[in-house]
């Protein structure tokens, strides 16, 4: 049975979460402090554990049992399933998905994409139809009338390999009144699989709930995973797992089902990739990363529109939404920003610029690279997107970049390599042309670099100092910039975590090619005031309401230090400060549908939601001591992916604000992060919203 079509992120349905359908119920790496307060109230509704249970709980399993050194390449089915693009799915949505168009796909890569490193062919939803004598998924027969196992021999003559999918949970329709025995067991059946009330799980609900207390359950997969590795398979994507896939609280913990399903892929001897989707929650990486390859970090990039996906609706928000899993990557198991459609600009809803951006990014992040377009129809700027070899090798590192800042739409992102090169990934995320200038100390490198374009494969020459780039609307550049000399790097990533009337704690990112033992010197106005052995520092002994300039030095040895960090300039709180300023304060003004709800968990047992669109919470009474740029803190509460703020004061220049979220649909729990903004003496308004998307609820500031 197939499932239902609603993979996709309904933010219009998401907007009012917070404060309507929950109102009484309740970091930037480098850049941003992510916090979340400590819980409290109810307990959960069902005896779940938010870790795997029952004997799974002691034990760990390879996962990778070799697999997933480097990120993933392939091509996946679900695109082409999805879309409404004319003509592809003419008897509606999944009907693409036949095993002739499967291998239609899989000729193309065999030929065009696998000398550049594509290897997987991926069946998603939609390739079965009913459950077998014991409830294991069984092949549709009309639409693959060789069954999967013919379609994996084809896979493997090529080269290639074959991925399938599965929902995770038991399926309803495979429950029978709970009387259908499981496979290989003398005393199992579907009704010891679940609880006996019958919860249902995942992103769906279109799934009993399994309770891996009982041994039964973990027979149950290892039922379906033999039957698997009989197909002679090499990957599987389990989806609508939680926390994550839009649901949260104990009926959509899936921890416990991803643990037995890494055991029953293990048990089978055969080397099986094992992925999860959607949305998964960051806060629980442990378990991730205990048992899978990967984990997608956002909902699916398909509009489920007349194209494949268009800019705002499906791609733009991974920018921030997978910051919070930058430092969970690595071999083995990696970031999924999900199916990478930019191989038929006709389909892809994507200007060429949004293409070039799209893979610029995913190479970047060291995702997966799988395409979904139509590769019969590959036309020649989306091949030589997907076949650019220098922009493979930078996915295929496996070195995640992260951003120096995502305070306004000109970003840049970088990523260290051990030759002491740096690559970099300038992004213009605004609607209109932007130069971006990105100072070579923002990387950590001297002041003089050679500069290569990977997308135009081009030396650029030397540069000093800084690189500025005229970018199109979210155009981008790939490149690497190599130092003249070999030399300790600086930090990088210099930002401010708390401040008060009389210090800063300031953190960074450690150099790129730091030594064992490396220290970092910290000045305040070009004196050194403290060396330290970590990468964090407070500076205490300042006055309040003084502006001052942070910077961060390497210290390898007497004669093996590093150039100073981008400066960081930072005035000091009030006397007695930071002060707090409640969102749902009189003296605020909401503006459109903003509204003011109960929240058991917030500073002032209140917040504000319903932002976004034409509505913003307006502070009207924040009161400074002198010009300068400030330290906010901001205590928000987002159960979604991420969302973006504009925080604009005094109607200048706004600022972009990565509200990272949970993914687990906990819109009552606070979370805070911090950012700079420029005030003026005395009293100033603060607004926070964004007119072109959804904000979370806002809790408090402190400034």
């Amino acid at each position: 049975m197939s499932l239902p079509v609603f993979r996709r992120r309904y933010r219009a349905g998401l907007l009012s979460r917070g404060i309507i359908a929950l109102a009484t119920a309740g970091a930037l790496a480098g850049t941003f402090v992510l916090a979340l307060a400590s819980p409290a109230g109810a307990a959960p509704s069902a005896p779940a554990s938010s870790a795997p249970s029952g004997s799974l709980a002691a034990q760990t399993f390879d996962p990778s049992q070799g697999q997933g050194a480097h990120p993933y390449m392939g091509w996946s089915s679900w695109s082409l399933e999805s879309t409404k693009y004319p003509g592809v799915n003419p008897t509606g949505s999944e009907s693409w998905l036949t095993e002739q168009h499967v291998l239609q796909q899989e000729a193309v890569v065999a030929s065009t994409l696998k000398s550049h490193g594509y290897q997987y062919i991926n069946i998603d939803a939609g390739w079965w139809k009913g459950f077998d004598q014991y409830a294991r998924p069984q092949t549709n027969s009309i639409t693959f009338p060789d069954g999967i196992s013919y379609i994996a021999d084809k896979v493997h003559a090529d080269g290639l390999k074959l991925g399938i999918y599965m929902p995770v949970g038991l399926d309803k329709s495979a429950y029978n009144g709970g009387n259908t025995p499981v496979y290989g067991t003398t005393n199992c059946f579907t009704r010891d699989l679940v609880y006996p009330d019958l919860r249902s799980t995942n992103g769906w609900d279109s799934a009993y709930k399994m309770n891996f207390d009982n041994p039964c359950s973990q027979a149950y997969l290892d039922s379906i995973a033999n039957m698997f590795a009989g197909w002679h398979v090499d990957f599987l994507k389990l989806d609508g797992v939680g926390p994550g896939s839009f649901k949260g609280g104990a009926n959509y913990d899936n921890t416990s089902d991803v643990a037995a399903w890494s055991k029953a892929l293990a048990g089978t001897g055969r080397p099986i990739q094992f992925v999860i989707s959607w949305s998964l929650s960051p806060l629980q990486m442990p378990t991730w990363q205990a048992y899978t390859n990967g984990w997608r970090i956002d909902t699916d990039v398909e509009c489920y529109c007349n194209t494949i996906s268009t800019w705002s609706s499906s791609v733009k928000q991974r920018w921030n939404d997978v910051i919070p899993f930058i430092d969970q990557a690595g071999p083995g198991h990696w970031n999924n920003l999900d199916s990478v459609d930019v191989g038929v600009g006709a389909m892809d809803g994507l200007t060429d610029a949004e293409r070039q951006s799209e893979l610029t990014l995913w190479a970047l992040e060291s995702a997966p690279l799988y395409a979904g377009d139509d590769l019969t129809k590959l036309d020649a700027f989306g091949k030589s997107l997907l076949t650019n070899d220098e922009v493979i090798a930078v996915d295929q590192v496996g070195r995640p970049a992260r951003p120096v800042n995502q305070f306004s739409q000109q970003q840049t992102w970088y990523s260290a390599n051990p030759d002491g090169s740096v690559t970099v990934g300038l992004f213009n995320l605004a609607d209109a042309s932007h130069t971006v200038t990105m100072p070579l100390s923002d990387i950590g490198l001297s002041s003089t670099a050679t500069v290569r374009d990977l997308w135009s494969h081009a030396e650029l020459g030397r540069v000093s100092s800084s690189f500025s780039a005229q970018l199109p609307a979210h155009g981008s550049r790939l490149l690497t910039f190599t130092p003249r000399r070999s030399a300790l790097a600086a930090p990088t990533g210099l930002h401010a975590t708390a401040s008060t009337a009389s210090g800063v704690t300031l953190a960074w990112q450690p150099s790129a090619n730091a030594p064992s033992g490396t220290a970092y010197a910290v000045r305040v106005d070009n004196r050194t005031v403290t060396t330290v052995q970590g990468i964090t520092a407070t500076v205490s002994g300042l006055r309040s309401g003084t502006a001052h300039t942070f910077q961060v030095q390497a210290v390898a040895g007497r004669k093996n230090t590093s150039l100073w960090s981008s400066a960081l300039q930072l005035t000091t709180a009030a006397g007695g400060g930071p002060t707090l300023y409640e969102a749902e304060s009189p003296d605020n003004v909401n503006i459109g549908s903003a509204s003011a709800g109960s929240c058991a968990k917030c500073s002032g047992g209140a917040k504000v939601g319903n932002l976004g669109g034409g509505s913003s919470v307006l502070f009207t009474a924040i009161t400074v001591p002198a010009d300068g740029t400030y330290l906010m803190k901001i205590s928000y509460l987002d159960g979604d992916s991420s969302r973006q703020a504009i925080v604009t004061a005094n109607s200048g220049t706004p600022v972009y604000v990565n509200l990272v979220g949970t993914n687990n649909n906990d819109w009552s729990t606070p979370q805070t992060t911090t950012f700079p903004i420029t005030l003026h003496a005395g009293t100033n308004s603060i607004q926070i919203g964004n007119p072109s998307d959804y904000v979370s609820d806002v809790d408090a500031v402190w400034v």
